[in-house]
């Protein structure tokens, strides 16, 4: 094959997605043909490559099935496992029998809806942000918001410690502390950023849905496989990015 990013390539190969293989290779986990790796270097499949004490083996010869997981990431749960977080991760946390990774991240304190898989190319896709992929969520901030906090809300807010000002999204009331948002764009710590910035914390957040896939009654903790059904239509929907 044409040498490729080390990062990607752990990724096409369902090791963990593009960023949590930088962070590995940072902190000198991943090691080709005998040497600690380099952050951008490129790779040919052909080297001896050791991911976090393991070593890795081409997808095509191990065989593995493609995965995707709908997951309610209970709040206190992270998605990464670094060694910095001290904190329970995901993928402990599902003990899938095969190794998959989380697409993209849902913080400590946040809950609901995160989708894991073992294809490294699905997983670009979703989390591409030019794609505008729909992301729902259910929010409640500490006190009784205004008519002008939803407005500001949906027109965009200038974040000044990212210096971006957030794309026009939908907001909806569901009670006088609690709202429904999507949004197509993921900032670090978005919504509780763009609450802060107008004055409100937030006390809980969920998310929900991301493209068609729906959180639905999964409890805190499970997760389920994608239905042929929902799989297809997800195709459907990144065909058309």
């Amino acid at each position: 094959m044409e040498p490729v990013r080390l990062n990607k390539f752990l990724s096409e190969q369902g090791i963990c997605s593009r960023r949590e293989a930088d962070r590995l290779i940072e902190a000198g986990k991943v090691i080709v043909d005998g040497r600690a790796a380099l952050v951008g270097e490129r790779v040919t499949g052909r080297e001896k490559i050791c991911c976090d004490g393991k070593m890795v083996e081409a997808a095509e010869a191990r065989k593995v099935k493609p995965v995707l997981l709908i997951v309610n990431k209970p709040r206190g749960v992270v998605c990464t496992t670094s060694d910095k977080d001290r904190a329970p991760n995901v993928v402990d946390l599902i003990h899938y029998p095969t190794r998959v990774y989380p697409v993209g991240r849902l913080d400590k304190d946040s809950e609901g809806l995160l989708l894991m898989t073992n294809q490294g190319r699905l997983a670009n896709e979703i989390m591409h942000a030019g794609n505008l992929h729909e992301k729902e969520y259910i929010v409640t901030v500490n006190r009784p918001y205004t008519t002008a906090f939803l407005h500001k809300m949906c027109e965009g807010v200038e974040l000044p410690g990212l210096g971006e000002t957030t794309r026009p999204c939908r907001v909806e009331p569901v009670d006088e502390k609690t709202f429904r948002i999507v949004l197509t764009q993921g900032l670090n710590r978005q919504i509780r950023r763009m609450c802060e910035t107008l004055g409100y914390r937030v006390v809980a957040l969920k998310r929900i849905r991301i493209m068609n896939l729906h959180l639905g009654r999964l409890n805190s903790g499970d997760y389920r496989k994608a239905t042929p059904i929902e799989m297809k239509e997800l195709e459907q929907e990144l065909r058309f990015v």
